[in-house]
């Protein structure tokens, strides 16, 4: 397929097409931030404003769509989270989205992780985006603070790294949906992080990077809070990153000091009759790669 345009006149000046050209050496990027990277509290991460060429980016926020608007966008609308996601896979996304987001999965860019997050297991990119990809926050929406889901629900693998690309140009301090990092108690937000236009946060997916934007958005109805979600996993992780009782299959949210949501959506759970699908029985209780065997064979029939 060939190039965007813009894209192919950039490659012929810089190796790195999308990324901005006082970062286009990635493997020595790496090396000067691994160290800041490991020792940044309240877990490992790294904030890097201005990474990716801004006409790359502005292509990117120009064709992004309203996903309220769209029929194959996924609608969150509880105590815990209002917001808007694209569908697995990118069928339905613009090129100037779809070529940066396969950059994103490509060799050369997992390189660049593997080496800042100084990760020993190898990394694996989701060409599927599952939970990924396209995330709209409109007025009044929200995420509470939250530990991610750690295991790929088709693969199997560990979840392992966050990439969040924020694409909010003009984004006022007043509107908030600051990203927050906590720290592993629930007790203080160690860094609030404001979701201005070309910020990029990486961070280290465990049991206990809690974070979120927990307080709603007060953008004007006419805005919203926009960004790409990337993630990263590996067959296997150090299992200090994981909780004893671990469900690594669905996120794990958790409340500040004096919130209580929780008990709020659990009464609202009691309310309702259980429903129980084959395919929620067969996530719940058969090992990922028991599940994967059946999904091939299910897969096969089909045909």
């Amino acid at each position: 397929m060939k190039l965007l345009p813009q894209i192919e006149k950039l490659s012929k000046m810089n190796p790195h097409p999308y990324i901005a050209n006082q970062y286009s050496d990635l493997s020595h990027l790496a090396q000067r931030l691994r160290k800041e990277y490991a020792n940044n509290q309240p877990f490992p991460h790294v904030v890097i404003n201005n990474f990716f060429l801004d006409d790359i980016l502005g292509a990117a926020l120009e064709s992004f769509p309203d996903l309220s608007k769209d029929y194959t966008s996924t609608k969150f609308n509880n105590k815990a989270e209002i917001k808007l996601a694209s569908t697995r896979g990118d069928r339905q996304q613009s090129e100037p989205i779809k070529h940066l987001l396969r950059y994103l999965n490509s060799t050369e860019f997992i390189d660049f992780l593997q080496q800042l997050t100084s990760i020993d297991e190898p990394l694996v990119s989701d060409p599927h985006f599952c939970g990924g990809g396209l995330h709209e926050i409109k007025s009044g929406g929200l995420l509470k603070l939250h530990a991610d889901f750690c295991r790929h629900n088709e693969t199997g693998l560990d979840r392992r790294i966050n990439l969040l690309i924020y694409l909010n140009k003009n984004w006022d301090e007043e509107f908030g949906g600051h990203l927050q990092l906590w720290d592993k108690e629930m007790r203080v937000c160690v860094k609030k992080i404001l979701p201005v236009f070309n910020t990029v946060v990486i961070f280290n997916t465990t049991d206990f990077s809690f974070h979120g934007h927990p307080d709603p958005v007060t953008c004007p109805p006419e805005r919203s809070r926009k960004s790409l979600a990337l993630y990263y996993y590996s067959n296997g992780r150090p299992k200090h990153e994981l909780r004893p009782s671990h469900w690594n299959q669905s996120t794990l949210f958790k409340e500040r000091p004096g919130e209580n949501f929780l008990r709020q959506m659990a009464r609202q759970r009691w309310r309702q009759p259980p429903l129980m699908t084959a395919k929620s029985i067969l996530h719940r209780f058969l090992p990922p790669a028991a599940l994967t065997a059946y999904k091939k064979a299910a897969r096969a029939i089909k045909r």
